[in-house]
């Protein structure tokens, strides 16, 4: 399996360690529920150095993004990064993303670690079209994220970035620890925080500089688990389970990153169809009103039908209740809908919920 930067660092605080798409990564360190608690509370540290990084540069970067991705590339500036999609001609997901406005003629796409490969290939075979340059670039990267309300007071006794001066979906380029990086404040928490980018060998230095200048809050090193919890209870996406070549950007209720007076990209024709004609399906969020926790495939009915499968589903820590994700026809995705899923062979009452479920305060 594939390691880290950090793996020296994860074993030597007990992390739990598992095979995740190739990769040896921790699943949690003191256990999911404390972990999640963490980061809604005070602070916890992130290693998502498995996520890919993909260099797009040359005189048609811009073009070549714009074509590749529904939103506006175009709106981006120095400093300025935003979320985004790979999208296939149906306008289904080929992976979402993060774009970071390099140079004039310079992208840097932030993908997920399982669609890195994938990722890479599909985009290189659209790419004779336009005066560009397409490299992986992931190899060169660790990244480290850390997130909660305590987030920005740990990191910003360490860095020279202005983080007060950051606002979201923005970055900069500075020291963290004594290394150069780059500091972004994004995150798949659902909190404020922030995601550094380093190129050193010894990423370590950053990871255990954040860990000592995070005691004094007990801010905790974050596994793959409470990741999880985190970004579900934010309904935040995750590419395989709630979103995939199957799903539209529509269906999975991310139309806000269409940006359709921006001109042609791939999927646009459909997507447009699908919008004048209107989605038959849309993702939608449900609690368990009894006993049980949904996970992912568990059968969902709607008056007595099955209608799909749980795309996401854990217990809430911050909620103290079971939630989850499915596709629902339109007609079933507003608030109050009763539902049933089928946990072990037995039908549970549920209901669908607004989502996020989670939200901070501002």
């Amino acid at each position: 399996m594939r390691q880290t930067r950090l793996h020296a660092s994860h074993l030597k605080h007990n992390g739990k360690m598992i095979e995740f798409f190739g990769w040896d990564m921790p699943v949690e360190f003191s256990g999911i529920i404390p972990e999640h608690t963490a980061v809604r509370e005070r602070a916890g540290l992130f290693d998502v150095s498995h996520m890919g990084e993909i260099c797009i540069k040359g005189p048609g970067a811009l073009d070549f993004v714009q074509y590749l991705t529904p939103n506006n590339a175009a709106r981006l500036g120095p400093g300025k990064a935003q979320y985004s999609a790979l999208t296939t001609p149906k306008g289904t997901f080929v992976d979402d993303l993060l774009v970071y406005y390099q140079n004039v003629d310079e992208y840097l796409l932030v993908v997920n670690a399982a669609n890195t490969a994938k990722d890479f290939k599909w985009i290189l075979s659209h790419a004779e079209a336009f005066d560009v340059s397409v490299t992986d670039v992931s190899e060169e990267y660790t990244q480290i994220a850390v997130q909660g309300p305590e987030a920005q007071g740990i990191l910003s006794r360490l860095t020279d970035v202005k983080l007060e001066e950051l606002f979201s979906f923005h970055f900069a380029a500075g020291r963290v620890a004594g290394a150069e990086a780059l500091v972004s404040r994004t995150g798949y928490t659902g909190e404020d925080g922030f995601e550094i980018y380093t190129r050193i060998p010894n990423p370590d230095v950053i990871w255990e500089a954040l860990l000592e200048e995070g005691k004094s809050v007990d801010c905790l090193p974050i596994g793959l688990g409470a990741r999880d919890t985190l970004r579900l209870e934010s309904c935040l996406m995750l590419y395989g389970n709630d979103i995939d070549d199957t799903t539209t950007v529509l269906e999975a209720g991310l139309s806000w990153v269409i940006k359709f007076k921006k001109g042609d990209f791939l999927g646009r024709d459909a997507l447009l169809k699908q919008k004048e004609e209107g989605v038959t399906r849309r993702i939608a969020g449900f609690e368990i009103v009894g006993r049980g926790i949904a996970r992912s495939h568990y059968s969902v009915f709607v008056g007595g039908q099955k209608v799909s499968e749980v795309t996401s589903g854990t217990y809430s820590p911050s909620l103290k209740k079971s939630i989850g994700l499915a596709y629902f026809p339109i007609g079933s995705t507003s608030e109050g809908t009763d539902i049933q899923i089928e946990i072990r062979g037995k039908r549970t009452d549920a209901v669908v919920v607004p989502t996020p479920f989670y939200k901070r305060e501002s």
